[in-house]
């Protein structure tokens, strides 16, 4: 089935299910869906889930596409740091951490009027048993994009045409898949990484990553980036070092 046939098939989705309220990240995804409902002439509401799990950034190109496409974006405030199986941080605690925030979602959609909740999980995504997974579907969030067969590629090249800025965004998982299982999450630790992360960004660098590695940042990039980061090394030293133990490049490429 070629791409326009599952476009098609998207607008159908909206077509029988008019209403509905959106978990809405600001990656590329959630915004090519919330565009579609949009474009379908449903009623489609987005709610971004603030927690300290996600870097400012997101909420702003969250609220830049919303204002592009001239909707309102709710955004309701979950410390998920208080879910104990979440900041405890054990191997399935994306598991823990989707069911609290789609469970914050859906009580804060139902007061707004919206029993279907959607996410922009998309046929790229390998379901297998990932916890996260398997958290949305006991909490029957629908994936219209993933359910209309639309892979990751593909709702970039229609993202583009759309003419959205989100087309090429890098995708970006969330803060704590930075530190390693088993080790607690807090919100410092958190707050390290998203500054360690951020000035990176100002350098230049994009797709990488920053993991926590015993008190040191472990900096993850892509292959066309190692050297820009060698040659930039003491000023990447320089911005990371007062809020790490040390600094490292991982050789392994992202």
């Amino acid at each position: 089935m070629g791409r326009e046939e599952k476009i098609e098939l998207l607008n159908g989705f909206f077509q029988e299910n008019p209403k509905a309220a959106l978990g809405f990240s600001g990656g590329v995804d959630s915004a090519y869906l919330l565009y579609a409902g949009c474009r379908a002439g449903a009623k489609i509401q987005p709610f971004f889930v603030k927690t300290p799990f996600q870097p400012e950034f997101e909420l702003e190109d969250g609220k830049r596409l919303a204002k592009e496409l001239g909707v309102s974006l709710q955004v309701v405030e979950f410390d998920v740091l208080k879910v104990e199986q979440a900041a405890s941080n054990p191997p399935d605690r994306c598991y823990y951490c989707k069911k609290a925030l789609f469970g914050a979602l859906r009580e804060a959609a139902g007061r707004e009027g919206y029993s279907l909740l959607l996410d922009g999980t998309n046929a790229s995504d390998d379901a297998g048993d990932r916890p996260g997974m398997r958290a949305i579907k006991e909490l029957f969030v629908r994936s219209p994009l993933r359910e209309c067969g639309l892979t990751k590629a593909e709702i970039r090249e229609a993202s583009r045409e759309a003419g959205l800025f989100t087309w090429n965004k890098p995708a970006y998982a969330c803060l704590a898949t930075r530190i390693p299982a088993g080790e607690r999450i807090t919100a410092e630790k958190l707050r390290k990484i998203e500054e360690g992360e951020k000035a990176l960004a100002q350098m230049g660098f994009s797709d990488f990553r920053i993991r926590l590695f015993q008190g040191a940042a472990r900096i993850q990039l892509p292959p066309d980036e190692m050297e820009m980061a060698v040659a930039r090394r003491k000023e990447i030293r320089e911005a990371l070092e007062g809020n790490f133990l040390a600094v490292l490049l991982d050789l392994k490429e992202r």
